[in-house]
C-alpha cells in the first residue's frame, strides 16, 4: 500500500477552473451539454466525444465500457452497436443505462442516466451506410464479445465478407442504434479545496427540468 499511497499523493491536483452556478447553465440539460461538448472540441480535447456506458446484466452486475456519441438532439444520446454484444444483451434485459463524459482538461464532468430505446431502421440504415467500407465490413465480421480461438478468426471473417458484398455492404440485422432518454444530468465543474460545483438536472412529474446545486 506504500507505493499506492505515494502515487496518489503524487498525482493529488488542485483545481483552479471557473465556477459552475444555476444562474449560467442553461434551461435544456441538452442544450448545456452542447456547449460542454463544443467547448471540448475548441479545446482541441482527444475524443471529446467517448463516454463510459454503463449497463446492468442479468444477476444485476454493472459493466462500463468507452463507446462514442454520434448524435444528441432533444430527445437523446445516440450511439450505435453490435445488438448482440454483451451491452446489446444486457439493454434487452435491463433498459436502465448511464452514461459519463470527462473532461480533465477542463476540470469537467458530465453525467447523464436514463433508458433506451432503439433506434428505427431507417435511421441506422442512414447512419450504417454513411460508415466507410472497412468499418461496414467489420460490423459483419466481428461477433462482438464472443470468445474466439485468435485474430486470424477475425481476419478470415472480414475477407470472406470482403468477397461475399465487395463494395456495397448491407447493414447487419444485429448492428444498429440506440438512444439514450435521459432522465437525470450532472454538470460537475473542478474548484478548488475539492469543493467542486455540482449542478443536477432532473424530470419532474410534469416532465420539466429542475436544476439544483448539490454539495460536492
Amino acid at each position: 500500500m506504500g507505493l499506492v499511497n505515494n502515487f496518489v499523493n503524487k498525482v493529488r491536483h488542485e483545481f483552479l477552473s471557473k465556477g459552475l452556478s444555476k444562474d449560467s447553465v442553461n434551461e435544456s440539460p441538452i442544450s448545456q451539454m452542447e456547449k460542454w461538448i463544443e467547448e471540448a472540441v475548441d479545446s482541441q480535447i482527444l475524443e471529446p466525444n467517448a463516454m463510459n456506458l454503463s449497463t446492468i446484466d442479468e444477476s444485476n452486475t454493472v459493466s462500463s465500457r468507452v463507446v462514442y456519441l454520434r448524435g444528441i438532439d432533444q430527445k437523446g444520446l445516440r450511439f450505435y452497436t453490435n445488438y448482440e454484444s454483451k451491452k446489446g444483451s444486457n439493454l434487452a434485459l435491463n433498459n436502465s443505462i448511464s452514461a459519463l463524459f470527462f473532461y480533465p482538461e477542463l476540470e469537467r464532468q458530465i453525467r447523464v442516466e436514463g433508458t433506451i430505446e432503439k433506434l428505427s431502421d431507417a435511421e441506422s440504415d442512414a447512419y450504417f451506410n454513411a460508415r466507410p467500407t472497412e468499418s461496414k465490413i467489420g460490423a459483419w465480421a466481428s461477433e462482438q464479445s464472443r470468445e474466439i480461438d485468435s485474430r486470424q478468426v477475425l481476419l478470415d471473417r472480414i475477407e470472406m465478407f470482403k468477397e461475399k458484398f465487395g463494395e456495397n455492404v448491407p447493414r447487419p440485422a444485429h448492428w444498429g442504434g440506440y438512444v439514450i432518454i435521459p432522465n437525470y444530468f450532472e454538470f460537475w465543474q473542478g474548484r478548488p479545496a475539492r469543493l467542486h460545483d455540482r449542478i443536477t438536472y432532473k424530470r419532474d412529474a410534469n416532465s420539466k427540468w429542475e436544476i439544483k446545486r448539490i454539495a460536492p
